[in-house]
Formats: C-alpha cells, structure tokens, sequence
C-alpha cells in the first residue's frame, strides 16, 4: 500500500486510523478511529481529533484544527491565508515568512458537507452544521445550521 499513500515520518497517527490510498500526510496529527478518505491531504500543524471521517479530496492545511467527532464531506478545502499571493513585491517567490498563517476549529460534533470552503480565522461551533457548497467567512455558532455563499445561519438544530 506504500506506492499509494504518502506519510511524513513526522505524522502521528492515533489506534484504528484507517487510511484509503492517494493520500497525502506530512507534520499532522490525526485521532483514533478517524477515517480518512482517497485524495486527501493534511498539512503539518494540522489536527484532527478521534472518530473523524474525512472524506475523499479534502484539503486541511497548516493550522486547522478538527476536533473529535467531526465528519468533512467530499471536496472540503480550508484556506489558512487572508492575503494569498505568489511572490512577494520585489518578485520572488513567496517563502514561509512572507506570509501569515490564520488558524481555524472545528468544534466536536460538527458536520461540513460536501463542496463547502472554509476560510481562515473562523470557528464552526460544537455540533454545527455547514450545508453543502458553503462558503464560510464568518464564525458558526455551536448548533447552528448554515448555507450558502457566505454561509449564513438558517435555523438552530432542534434537540431529539
């Protein structure tokens, strides 16, 4: 399965991981009992917490942080950089330092569908819910149902 799958020795992967082919781990940290799909990546200083299912071409860079609990539908892309560019202004490519990383959570128990872009600097509350192709730019409240582009808050999720 090695000539499939990519993992930085640097990585620290929890009991009963369960890794698909075509992924991509390097400095990152994932929980027990997390599943992770194919295509997906995870950057260093990235968390995910115990029992995730992150699914197929998802991208979680550096300083995101998922905690238990969590299910990331299919396509989810975090974004960690409020000013992205490609070079710097004298012209030459941007390096560690010319940027600055934006942290992101992801409360326990929330769930993100599918095709949803999260950008940085936002917290998505314990138990929330970001509906499918969302666009976060702001934070969601614990509980919370959110849609749309930018996400806004539909209704709260009622208690079973």
């Amino acid at each position: 399965m090695s000539e499939y799958v990519c993992i930085a020795p640097d990585v620290k992967l929890g009991d009963g991981v369960k890794l698909s082919k075509f992924i991509n781990l390097y400095g990152c940290e994932v929980g027990d009992n997390t599943k992770i799909g194919a295509f997906v990546e995870i950057q260093k200083n990235a968390r995910v917490g115990k029992n995730c299912k992150i699914s197929s071409h998802t991208f979680i860079c550096e300083g995101v942080t998922i905690e238990d609990n969590v299910f990331v539908g299919h396509g989810v892309t975090f974004i960690n950089d409020r000013f992205p560019r490609a070079v710097t202004a004298s012209g030459e490519l941007q390096g560690d330092g010319d940027w600055t990383m934006v942290p992101t959570i992801v409360r326990r128990g929330a769930t993100i569908g599918s095709g949803a872009t999260i950008l940085c600097g936002v917290e998505i509350g314990e138990n929330a819910i970001v509906g499918a192709g969302s666009v976060v730019t702001k934070s969601v409240p614990a509980g919370a149902i959110v849609a749309g582009n930018p996400a806004r808050v539909l209704r709260r999720i009622e208690e079973r």
